[in-house]
């Protein structure tokens, strides 16, 4: 995820909002300007992926395995570049099923390559696979990537109490990230450094960084709160 900038939009006859965020109530069906992060304010596909998915938690493998695999993907572009291509990534990938992609083979790769529907990035492609064949080692030791990957979520005490725009700027990786990264090298994953771990942890809700004020924050907290976590 690109990371969120200081401009703020104001709407007419509100206070100004805090650092890091934007309301404008064209963006809105009913007319209401609703605070959200500023990083999502380039397009409608943006705004959605903000308000629906980014920060709220994530149980089922296929889109975990999705996620990390296109953080990875993500690594030197921007994450609006990936999400514009997430459906040609999913076409590719078997729908990031990672039985089908653990099986894929040279010729497979020799084909995505190919494939201008996603990031032809070899070492990135045969990542993919590979990790896909390290999620199913992990399902037979923990019974599924979720019940992994839960685990490291990290303490409230390792969170900032208040996440101002300043905060979040110190997150870009973490001790529960980098602890996932080495963890997951160790078990033979790639492209999962720290940065691409925490921007995963972001993205499945294992960490809920929308800002404070930010609508989507108190909706993703709420989501959190009702999910019941693999035993």
């Amino acid at each position: 995820m690109t990371e969120p900038t200081t401009t703020t939009e104001i709407p007419a006859g509100a206070s100004a909002l805090p650092a890091g965020l934007v309301a404008d109530a064209a963006h809105d069906a009913d007319g209401t300007a609703r605070a959200r992060c500023a990083w999502c304010k380039a397009s409608p596909l943006y705004r959605h992926y903000h308000d629906h998915e980014w920060g709220f938690p994530v149980m089922d493998d296929r889109r975990l395995f999705e996620k990390i695999c296109l953080e990875g993907f993500q690594s030197g572009l921007s994450w609006l570049t990936i999400l514009n291509k997430r459906e040609g990534f999913r076409a590719a990938f078997a729908q990031f099923n990672a039985e089908q992609v653990a099986a894929f083979d040279q010729a497979d790769v020799e084909r995505l390559v190919q494939d201008a529907a996603i990031v032809r990035h070899r070492g990135k492609i045969e990542s993919t696979i590979n990790n896909a064949r390290r999620v199913l080692e992990l399902r037979q030791e923990f019974g599924s990537l979720a019940r992994y990957v839960w685990q490291y979520e990290p303490g409230a005490a390792d969170r900032p109490a208040v996440l101002t725009l300043e905060a979040a700027r110190t997150l870009t990786s973490t001790a529960a990230s980098v602890a996932l990264s080495k963890d997951l090298k160790k078990r033979g994953w790639s492209f999962v450094g720290p940065t691409t771990v925490y921007a995963f942890m972001q993205a499945m809700g294992l960490v809920n960084d929308h800002l404070e004020g930010c609508h989507s924050r108190p909706a993703a907290l709420k989501a959190r709160a009702a999910l019941v976590l693999p035993g």
